[in-house]
């Protein structure tokens, strides 16, 4: 089993592997003790493939009572946030109650934010089931969405833990399994030349990793975000750069709808869309033609949804937490490994976005 230390304000553990679920006893007791009561929240995908298992796990250490969410990014919604929030005072919960999130980002994300305003907030874990909630789980963003942006409300707040355990991704569809390879390979882009040398070696482990494969990938993932978050917990800083490809990516996941196209592939089309602009802008030397036919090869869509003008995507990305005075923030790359901020003024990175996606037609 591999550990990483998240070194936050308080830091937690991150334990990646089968089995890693059984510390969960002792980093209570390292905690503080055992919960009053134990509030279980995941999805129906996962709830049905998982769920009596972690319960009656969980059921070992204190009381739980279960919610199930419907699965996808819906789920993220003022109203299933306020849903929880009344079936935990329903049940019981209270300050020495404890929220576990089962799931991937979308029941993490929702399930965190519950737990740090529920009482002014209690505990929570994270027990992932997704590659992409390697990213999500790690850091303490929680959030929901709103119809006019992706994560607009929510909160910074710190699982006491986080759980990793691979067996739960066996089950995952390779849509999702793709869409959590984007978030591996943006860590790799912006921190670490060698991981991504590594991942480009072998298609069939980026396309269809085995345990071993996906234990390194979401180590390694893990241990920048983690040594990020470190150094800014609160994104007053270089936590931005964990925003490359997602100015974009959230711009076209918003404008088509949530549920429409996975985190993941829109992350990429941002992605790519960023590494344009870092050659062309920065001057940057990142083979753009050669990343986009590996993302074409992984099975990522390489374009931007034609039925979205350059105008909507702007429009949401000046809607966007990233934006500041007026200006979007884009995460550039210099080199691999050695991101940068570059900010925009609207009419600006409309125009350079517009030439971008004429270049794709090309």
């Amino acid at each position: 089993m591999k550990s990483v230390t998240v070194a936050a304000e308080t830091p937690y553990p991150v334990l990646i592997g089968n089995g890693s679920l059984d510390s969960l006893e002792k980093v209570l007791a390292d905690g503080g003790g055992a919960p009053k009561k134990i509030l279980l929240i995941t999805d129906d995908t996962v709830h049905r493939l998982y769920g009596e298992f972690v319960k009656e796990r969980l059921e070992t250490i204190s009381p739980v009572e279960v919610f199930v969410v419907q699965s996808g990014e819906a789920a993220k919604s003022f109203e299933q946030y306020y849903a929880i929030l009344t079936y935990a005072l329903e049940k019981g919960l209270d300050r020495k109650s404890m929220v576990a999130a089962l799931g991937g980002g979308v029941v993490g994300d929702l399930a965190g934010f519950a737990a740090a305003t529920f009482m002014r907030g209690i505990p929570f874990v994270q027990i992932p089931t997704t590659l992409l909630a390697h990213d999500s789980a790690v850091g303490g963003k929680t959030a929901i969405n709103h119809p006019k942006g992706k994560n607009m409300i929510g909160a910074f707040y710190q699982p006491k833990a986080v759980f990793f355990e691979p067996q739960f991704l066996a089950s995952l569809p390779a849509a999702e399994m793709r869409s959590g390879m984007a978030e591996v390979i943006k860590h790799a882009m912006i921190a670490d030349a060698s991981f991504l040398s590594w991942l480009k070696k072998d298609l069939s482990a980026v396309m269809n990793p085995n345990e071993d494969q996906l234990v390194r990938m979401i180590t390694e993932g893990i241990k920048i975000k983690a040594d990020i978050v470190s150094q800014d917990e609160k994104e007053t800083g270089v936590r931005a750069y964990l925003n490359f490809g997602h100015t974009l990516g959230h711009a076209i996941e918003a404008a088509l709808g949530y549920g429409r196209i996975t985190h993941g592939d829109a992350v990429a089309a941002g992605m790519l869309f960023a590494v344009w602009l870092s050659e062309k802008e920065l001057g940057a030397d990142l083979s753009f033609t050669k990343l986009k036919t590996w993302f074409e090869e992984i099975g990522f869509p390489a374009a931007v949804p034609e039925e979205l003008t350059s105008e909507i995507l702007m429009n949401f990305m000046l809607a966007d937490k990233k934006t500041a005075s007026g200006k979007v923030n884009m995460v550039l790359l210099k080199e691999i490994g050695t991101p940068v901020i570059h900010s925009y003024l609207p009419e600006r990175l409309q125009a350079l976005l517009e030439e971008f996606r004429k270049e794709e037609i090309v």
